[in-house]
């Protein structure tokens, strides 16, 4: 009896196998889809409700005046200090100068150089033509004798003059075209007259510090005179009250934030009622204990549920993409390395296609080569399938972001 019972076994496993074989191991696959695809930043905060915001300068200056006095009301754009600009004033004068002398030199290239450079290159090539004529003239003349071998010569070095001043007036020519050398370092000496105006432009901008948004001054650290830092609070303004998240995001995640990004909230506390908000300040150091960067976003409708200092989680949408072809993150092999690829079913076979890849959301990624809609992919969990084996499709999930 045992004896059978174990055949009976053996038949059965064999059997299986022989399946397997014939028709492919079973494997529940991921289908590809195109849609849209949101790439976020996640991170927790607490919700605040602005009581100060502080003021200060991005440049090291000596404070100039304040026009503005503790507990006065400020608007959006008013000034609150002025630092001394004499330093910047005089830097953006030189940049203007600069800039009329690149100018110049461009246009007189196009004005003086370039119609110079064209008369003399008529003026040699009639030089050279005459030259030439004059040369076989004298040459015929040798040639008869008329006249001795010198005067052969000194036609024959007039010629090589006019030439080499014809070739000499064709260079000139080229050099003050736009294609030129001459007319490409002069336009490339505007650009950078053009580029430092703009910073000198912005450095004296940034001597007035304006406010922000409207509020009440409620803290003042300056005084006419004092010689401020990049970074040191200056000044503390109460603004209107609006409800803010305040965030500590990862510095990694520091080039994808912009201000204007719009992003959705939910508080531990009701984790089914979302809110929206908007990022408008990105917090220019860094926290080196943490390595982080500090974000806030304002709620332009927030709920009644919010509370100061409540706990929340924001997803920040940092890009979006349409109609983007979309696979469950878990279905890439390799995923952080510099050549991932997935295993697509082909005619029952896995085969493996190297994939590029795009915008990576929570669970599913954006694939720009390497797989079209509709492909049914292995999961990169599933170790038992292998590139070239034979695979039998159980069951479909479709990629849904």
């Amino acid at each position: 009896l045992k004896r059978g019972l174990f055949f009976a076994f053996v038949v059965a496993v064999a059997g299986f196998a022989l399946r397997n074989v014939m028709l492919g191991t079973p494997v529940e696959t991921y289908e590809a889809v195109r849609g849209d695809l949101v790439q976020t930043v996640v991170a927790s905060g607490r919700i605040t409700t602005p009581q100060r915001i502080s003021v200060g300068a991005v440049i090291t200056e000596r404070v100039a005046r304040i026009p503005v006095s503790e507990g006065q009301r400020v608007r959006r754009g008013d000034i609150l200090i002025e630092l001394d600009d004499t330093n910047e004033r005089a830097a953006l004068a030189q940049a203007r100068a600069a800039l009329a002398q690149a100018e110049a030199k461009l246009r007189q290239i196009r004005e003086v150089g370039l119609p110079a450079a064209e008369q003399s290159l008529v003026q040699a090539e009639a030089n050279a033509l005459q030259a030439r004529r004059q040369y076989e003239r004298t040459k015929d003349l040798r040639t008869k004798g008329f006249i001795s071998q010198a005067s052969l010569d000194d036609a024959q070095r007039n010629l090589d003059v006019a030439q080499s001043q014809l070739r000499a007036a064709r260079i000139q020519v080229q050099t003050n075209s736009p294609a030129g050398s001459d007319f490409v370092l002069a336009q490339t000496a505007l650009e950078q007259a053009r580029a430092s105006l703009r910073v000198a432009q912005a450095r004296l901008d940034q001597t007035i510090i304006r406010a922000q948004t409207d509020g009440v001054l409620i803290g003042r650290n300056v005084e006419p005179g004092d010689v401020v830092q990049p970074g040191k609070e200056l000044m503390v303004l109460a603004p209107a009250g609006e409800t803010q998240v305040v965030l500590q995001v990862d510095e990694r995640n520091l080039s994808q934030l912009a201000s204007g990004q719009h992003a959705l909230g939910s508080a531990d506390a009701f984790p089914n009622r979302r809110f929206a908000a908007e990022l408008f300040y990105i917090n220019p150091g860094i926290d080196a204990l943490r390595g982080s960067v500090e974000v806030k976003l304002r709620v332009p409708k927030p709920p009644d549920y919010l509370r100061q200092d409540m706990t929340v989680s924001m997803d920040i949408e940092v890009a979006r993409r349409t109609g983007a072809i979309i696979v469950p993150t878990d279905a890439v092999h390799d995923l952080a390395s510099k050549r991932p690829w997935v295993l697509a079913v082909v005619r029952h076979r896995a085969l493996h296609r190297p994939v590029q890849l795009g915008l990576k959301g929570d669970a599913h990624i954006e694939v720009l080569d390497g797989v079209a809609p509709g492909d049914r992919l292995v999961p990169a969990t599933n170790a038992a399938v292998t590139a070239g084996q034979r695979v039998r499709i159980i069951a479909v999930e479709k990629a849904v972001a």
